[in-house]
């Protein structure tokens, strides 16, 4: 039962997350054989102040 965790900044839209979610199952389904039914798909969003890079968040740029 594959389960996939993918981390993002916020900002995309329910489209957006929606088109990742079967993307995702579809590249899991072709690559290893997995039922697609035991697939999961895990999004996690985090917000801008969240997230650093080379000591400085992302909201401060």
């Amino acid at each position: 039962m594959p389960i996939v965790t993918v981390q993002l900044l916020e900002g995309r839209s329910d489209e957006q997350l929606r088109n990742l979610v079967k993307e995702v199952t579809d590249a899991v389904e072709s690559t290893t054989n997995a039922d697609r039914n035991a697939i999961s798909v895990v999004i996690q969003e985090m917000k801008k102040e969240h997230y650093g890079v080379a000591g400085v968040r992302k909201s401060d740029q």
